[in-house]
């Protein structure tokens, strides 16, 4: 769709290009001595007309390109590689209305590291940026094609996953926390607590930022029931 565009856009320059000499050259003399010009400079109108696409093609590649390259930075977190905040942000919100249209389950998973600030304190910010880094990879490993992985901020973390019914999700958590654990290998258990909250169109009609929130309490209760731990809302 993108390339057509671009095809479009340079079609229509280069024909305006065309045209444009045309008016000029009736602007300087009549219209029955341009239609002549244009017999008898045919194909110079026509190298115009293909230069000038192949000009405007090769500008709307490079800038389409930079253009894509510019959005995907805008939208991944560059310590860990995962979604930012904003990029999930939309993306909870196109996935709630695709749930709520074709009638699937939604889940959420919020995590957060337990700990992050004793490893700062004791280890310094390298050790907490690299605990963070092994948790996202953690994340990384456990995604479905179809999930979606995203630093919160800080030390929080968020899983979006579609057409994922409660009972699968606390799975899916539940594996997250043992390749947690796989990563970092602590010897203490996971390094982390998830709230899981899930959205079923069938029986709720709650908005994404109301899923959102109900995540959000059951990571508070993981956190305050002695962490390490997953709970759902």
């Amino acid at each position: 769709m993108k390339r057509t565009r671009w095809l479009l856009y340079a079609l229509l320059t280069s024909a305006a290009v065309v045209l444009g000499l045309l008016l000029l050259r009736v602007t300087l003399g009549s219209i029955p001595s341009a239609a002549v010009d244009f017999v008898g400079y045919r194909v110079t109108y026509l190298y115009v007309f293909a230069a000038t696409s192949v000009v405007f093609l090769i500008v709307g590649f490079v800038l389409g390109r930079k253009i894509d390259r510019f959005r995907r930075l805008s939208a991944v977190d560059s310590l860990t590689g995962l979604a930012n905040r904003g990029a999930l942000d939309a993306r909870l919100q196109e996935e709630w209305r695709r749930a709520a249209r074709y009638h699937s389950p939604l889940s959420l998973l919020l995590i957060d590291i337990d700990g992050l600030k004793r490893v700062n304190d004791e280890a310094g910010h390298a050790a907490g940026d690299q605990m963070i880094q092994k948790v996202a990879t953690a994340i990384k490993n456990s995604l479905r094609a179809i999930d979606v992985g995203a630093r919160w901020g800080g030390d929080e973390f968020a899983v979006l996953a579609p057409n994922t019914a409660p009972d699968a999700a606390e799975r899916m958590a539940q594996r997250l926390l043992a390749e947690m654990e796989r990563q970092v290998g602590s010897g203490r258990g996971a390094p982390a607590s998830v709230g899981v909250a899930s959205f079923d169109p069938l029986q709720s009609s709650e908005t994404a930022d109301a899923l959102m929130r109900r995540a959000d309490a059951a990571l508070y209760r993981a956190k305050i029931s002695g962490r390490h731990q997953v709970r759902v809302a």
